[in-house]
């Protein structure tokens, strides 16, 4: 073979080697950093590129994905000098990959450091028990801290969690005594609450069934008033009634007679010890008989007598009244 087409082969395949070390594929949600000469040249995105392979210079492709960074628990002091483990959780999302290669050495280490010393900052001025139930203020606190002090590095914090804050042992078994006792008074008040609803509503109901009871009573009162009241007019106008028929049929003597009698025999259903009875019996149902006599006398009768004596007491004064002299 000439020497001329060993030439071509060597200058073809150098050729192929170089255009196969300048062709870069970038994947999606990354980003490539190309330098020249030891230069920040440009940033490859999501596609093929071409690059000159012995002048250019390609870093390890950077995730421009959300990533999550569980960092290792740091002991903490509060406000009343109480220690603490807490470890947090950081988002972050890088948006520069140039600020994120060149801004600052070790990225994950800084953003962890920061995290430390950022918490020991916050919940230094909590105590113990703001720090425990103040956990969303934390967060939101440290992820504007964050976010402010990562902005040159290209780094975006989207979000910073508390995940486990771990107080002394004896610290521990306090608030469980604590809690247990908050529990049993939460129990007994609840149970006294409860105990006094049932009070009053037996209270209520006994009130009510009183009320109800009154009204019956008084209900039942006036029905039997109503009751007695119609039964003494229905006997006075049935002895209304058997007087008129009575009357009407103008009984005799012996009827008079009987009728005393029967009451003889009312008097003697009483319960009175002594019972005297007149001897002349015949005497009183005599008089009865007089009696029902001098009713049936017409009184036209009994005027006439009267009319008689009035005259003759007229006469008398006349007889008796002096004569004028002149």
């Amino acid at each position: 073979m000439p020497a001329w087409a060993i030439v071509l082969v060597v200058i073809g395949a150098l050729a192929l080697i170089t255009l196969c070390c300048s062709v870069r594929i970038v994947k999606q949600s990354t980003a490539v950093i190309v330098e020249r000469l030891g230069k920040y040249h440009k940033t490859l995105e999501t596609g093929i590129h071409l690059v000159f392979a012995f002048f250019d210079r390609t870093h390890k492709p950077i995730s421009l994905k959300e990533t999550v960074a569980d960092f290792n628990p740091q002991p903490v002091i509060t406000k009343d000098n109480v220690t603490m483990q807490i470890d947090t959780v950081v988002y972050f999302q890088i948006t520069d990959a140039k600020l994120y290669t060149y801004g600052v050495d070790r990225p994950l280490r800084a953003i962890e450091n920061l995290t430390a010393t950022t918490l020991r900052n916050i919940v230094g001025e909590l105590e113990l028990d703001e720090t425990l139930t103040s956990r969303d203020t934390v967060n939101t606190k440290m992820r504007l801290i964050l976010d402010e002090a990562t902005d040159p590095w290209g780094i975006k914090i989207n979000r910073v969690e508390l995940k486990n804050i771990l107080p002394p042992m004896d610290i521990q078994e306090a608030m469980d005594k604590q809690m247990k006792a908050e529990r049993e008074r939460r129990e007994q008040i609840l149970k006294a609450e409860g105990e006094k609803r049932a009070s009053i509503l037996v209270a209520e109901g006994e009130k009510e069934a009183k009320i109800l009871r009154a009204e019956a009573d008084k209900m039942a009162r006036i029905m039997d008033a109503e009751a007695q009241k119609h039964a003494v007019l229905a006997m006075a106008e049935a002895e209304s009634k058997a007087i008129s028929l009575i009357n009407d049929a103008s009984p005799n003597a012996a009827y008079v007679t009987l009728q005393g009698f029967e009451a003889l025999k009312k008097l003697a259903d009483g319960h009175a010890t002594k019972l005297i009875i007149p001897s002349e019996i015949q005497n009183v149902t005599g008089l009865l008989a007089s009696m029902s006599e001098v009713v049936k006398k017409d009184t036209t009768t009994i005027s006439i007598p009267i009319a008689n004596e009035l005259d003759a007491k007229k006469a008398k004064v006349a007889t008796k009244k002096p004569v004028n002299k002149k």
